[in-house]
């Protein structure tokens, strides 16, 4: 075992004991580790009531834009090979209601990164196949998966050229994970070279696109007003501004500007989706509308028949986003502001 492995190793235990002792973490750390107790024996439990002995693929995608990209490829496997066995995992707690829509046999976090976790879930499972989305390569699954012969591939393979994951130290610490993978789908040449950089070996990586774009379309030309919850939004006659992915340091900009909208425009209305929807992160959101004057209420409100329309919707769920912007006259694409990055384009664009 190289010494970088070691490294992350002891640095991943660490890690999960330090958040295991830590009594105030933020709302969704904490979720993370609440989420987390007893997580192994609940794979366990559902292996040994359920996993037969057909093939069984395990994918991991960390959030909802990463399965949205898994899913696609899922549904083509279900397609081929009906009797196929899926396992899904997921990092963060935000797709936790996402992932509970998946069509798969069976999801849940992803253990944290620690050796002996895994061994045990790897050995419940028994995975025919690992496949990671987008660029989420965890090393010590893939030490895992190689010590029980279990092949792994990437999805959708993406690596922004800014990644911090070419750099010193992730690039020392992750290069063995990378060159461990058997199979890689890269979504452009430059994607491509720049796997190869961080360990893929470049005769296992093929341009395939990004399989997001399949599930965006179809998702955009299945969209059927007349249900829920969409039903409840649909059908308005005036401007219509959604603003998806937002975090706090764009929001601070956008609300004043969807105030002077309103103030413009008769009939205007503005459908606001978080992309963390926190009751702490919803808080601040509402305060800032409030100082401008926003009347608002939240989805949940309204679904559940507390609330009535108001000019501002805050929507507190996630998964619905490539709904909501068909509803759209204008949009806005969160996570330009600060140093988190634009969030993807393509569901507006369709």
């Amino acid at each position: 075992m190289k010494f970088s492995e070691v490294l992350y190793d002891w640095g991943a235990g660490a890690g999960r004991r330090v958040l295991h002792r830590t009594p105030f973490l933020p709302e969704k750390a904490r979720r993370s580790v609440e989420a987390r107790q007893k997580l192994v024996a609940r794979i366990q439990n559902w292996a040994g009531e359920h996993r037969t002995d057909g093939p069984l693929v395990w994918f991991h995608a960390p959030s909802v834009g990463e399965g949205l990209q898994t899913r696609p490829v899922i549904e083509a496997l279900r397609k081929l090979r009906p009797e196929l066995q899926v396992f899904y995992t997921f990092f963060s707690p935000s797709a936790e209601k996402f992932a509970a829509q998946m069509p798969v046999d069976y999801a849940d976090y992803m253990p944290f990164d620690v050796v002996a976790d895994l061994m045990l879930v790897m050995e419940a499972v028994r995975p025919d196949v690992v496949v990671f989305g987008k660029s989420d390569v965890w090393p010590n699954v893939t030490r895992v998966a190689s010590w029980c012969d279990v092949p792994l591939a990437l999805v959708s393979g993406t690596l922004a050229e800014s990644s911090s994951r070419l750099r010193w130290p992730a690039r020392r610490l992750l290069t063995p994970a990378y060159e461990r993978l058997s199979a890689v789908g890269a979504i452009s040449v430059e994607d491509a070279a720049r796997l190869a950089l961080l360990g893929v070996h470049p005769d296992r990586i093929e341009i395939t696109g990004d399989a997001r774009f399949d599930q965006v379309w179809a998702r955009a030309q299945a969209l059927d007003p007349s249900q829920p919850p969409v039903v409840l939004l649909a059908g308005h006659d005036g401007l219509t501004l959604v603003a998806g992915s937002t975090w706090p340091e764009g929001e601070k900009h956008l609300v004043p500007a969807v105030a002077s909208l309103r103030s413009r425009h008769r009939n205007f209305r503005a459908l606001m989706v978080p992309h963390e929807p926190t009751d702490d992160h919803l808080r601040r959101l509402e305060s800032h509308l409030d100082v401008d004057g926003l009347e608002h209420v939240r989805l949940s409100e309204l679904e559940g028949g507390s609330g009535d329309l108001k000019e501002v919707i805050v929507v507190d769920r996630v998964g619905m986003l490539g709904e909501l912007y068909a509803l759209a006259d204008i949009a806005y694409v969160g996570g330009g502001f600060g140093k988190r990055g634009l969030h993807s384009v393509l569901e507006p664009a369709a």
